[in-house]
Protein backbone atom coordinates (compact mmCIF):
# COMPACT_ATOMS: atom_id res chain seq x y z
CA UNK A 1 0.00 0.00 0.00
CA UNK A 2 1.56 3.29 -1.07
CA UNK A 3 1.38 6.39 1.06
CA UNK A 4 0.08 9.58 -0.48
CA UNK A 5 2.19 12.63 0.28
CA UNK A 6 -0.17 15.09 1.96
CA UNK A 7 2.53 17.63 2.74
CA UNK A 8 1.21 21.15 2.22
CA UNK A 9 2.85 23.35 -0.42
CA UNK A 10 4.12 25.78 2.21
CA UNK A 11 5.64 22.95 4.25
CA UNK A 12 7.32 21.54 1.13
CA UNK A 13 8.70 25.01 0.38
CA UNK A 14 9.97 25.30 3.96
CA UNK A 15 11.65 21.90 3.72
CA UNK A 16 13.22 22.77 0.36
CA UNK A 17 14.16 26.28 1.48
CA UNK A 18 12.41 27.85 -1.50
CA UNK A 19 9.82 30.62 -1.34
CA UNK A 20 6.28 29.68 -2.34
CA UNK A 21 2.86 31.18 -1.81
CA UNK A 22 2.04 29.97 1.69
CA UNK A 23 -1.21 28.23 2.48
CA UNK A 24 -3.64 30.06 4.71
CA UNK A 25 -3.06 30.01 8.45
CA UNK A 26 -6.17 27.90 8.91
CA UNK A 27 -5.02 25.34 6.33
CA UNK A 28 -1.57 25.13 7.92
CA UNK A 29 -3.11 24.72 11.37
CA UNK A 30 -5.39 21.98 10.04
CA UNK A 31 -2.36 20.16 8.58
CA UNK A 32 -0.50 20.53 11.89
CA UNK A 33 -3.47 18.97 13.66
CA UNK A 34 -3.44 16.05 11.20
CA UNK A 35 0.30 15.57 11.79
CA UNK A 36 -0.20 15.48 15.57
CA UNK A 37 -2.93 12.86 15.20
CA UNK A 38 -0.64 10.73 13.02
CA UNK A 39 2.27 11.10 15.44
CA UNK A 40 0.05 9.81 18.25
CA UNK A 41 -0.29 6.49 16.38
CA UNK A 42 1.88 3.95 18.21
CA UNK A 43 2.16 1.87 15.02
CA UNK A 44 3.82 4.68 13.05
CA UNK A 45 7.28 3.70 11.77
CA UNK A 46 10.11 5.78 13.22
CA UNK A 47 11.28 7.15 9.85
CA UNK A 48 7.76 8.34 8.96
CA UNK A 49 7.37 9.86 12.43
CA UNK A 50 10.59 11.83 11.93
CA UNK A 51 9.40 13.06 8.52
CA UNK A 52 6.10 14.18 10.00
CA UNK A 53 7.85 15.84 12.94
CA UNK A 54 10.11 17.76 10.56
CA UNK A 55 7.12 18.86 8.48
CA UNK A 56 5.28 19.88 11.65
CA UNK A 57 8.19 21.99 12.85
CA UNK A 58 8.33 23.73 9.46
CA UNK A 59 4.60 24.40 9.58
CA UNK A 60 4.89 25.64 13.15
CA UNK A 61 7.44 28.23 12.00
CA UNK A 62 5.24 29.26 9.09
CA UNK A 63 2.23 29.65 11.40
CA UNK A 64 4.32 31.75 13.79
CA UNK A 65 5.36 34.03 10.93
CA UNK A 66 1.75 34.30 9.77
CA UNK A 67 0.62 35.26 13.27
CA UNK A 68 3.37 37.87 13.57
CA UNK A 69 2.41 39.33 10.19
CA UNK A 70 -1.24 39.46 11.22
CA UNK A 71 -0.33 41.08 14.53
CA UNK A 72 1.56 43.77 12.63
CA UNK A 73 -1.53 44.52 10.58
CA UNK A 74 -3.88 44.76 13.50
CA UNK A 75 -5.06 48.26 14.22
CA UNK A 76 -6.55 49.38 17.48
CA UNK A 77 -9.32 51.93 17.36
CA UNK A 78 -8.98 54.39 20.15
CA UNK A 79 -11.34 57.12 21.16
CA UNK A 80 -9.54 60.42 21.56
CA UNK A 81 -10.53 63.27 23.88
CA UNK A 82 -12.52 65.07 21.18
CA UNK A 83 -14.66 61.99 20.56
CA UNK A 84 -12.74 61.34 17.38
CA UNK A 85 -11.99 57.72 16.54
CA UNK A 86 -8.55 57.18 15.01
CA UNK A 87 -6.69 54.08 13.93
CA UNK A 88 -3.30 53.42 15.47
CA UNK A 89 -0.84 50.67 14.54
CA UNK A 90 -0.81 47.77 16.95
CA UNK A 91 2.23 47.94 19.23
CA UNK A 92 2.43 44.90 21.54
CA UNK A 93 5.39 46.39 23.43
CA UNK A 94 3.47 49.54 24.37
CA UNK A 95 0.36 47.52 25.25
CA UNK A 96 2.36 45.23 27.54
CA UNK A 97 4.02 48.21 29.25
CA UNK A 98 0.64 49.87 29.82
CA UNK A 99 -0.90 46.72 31.29
CA UNK A 100 2.04 46.32 33.72
CA UNK A 101 1.47 49.76 35.26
Amino acid sequence: MSQIDQTSPSAKAAQAGTPAKPDSFEKNLERLDAIVRKLEDAELPLERALELYEEGMGLSGICQQQLEAAEGRVEILRKRAGGKVVAEPFDPEARNAASEE
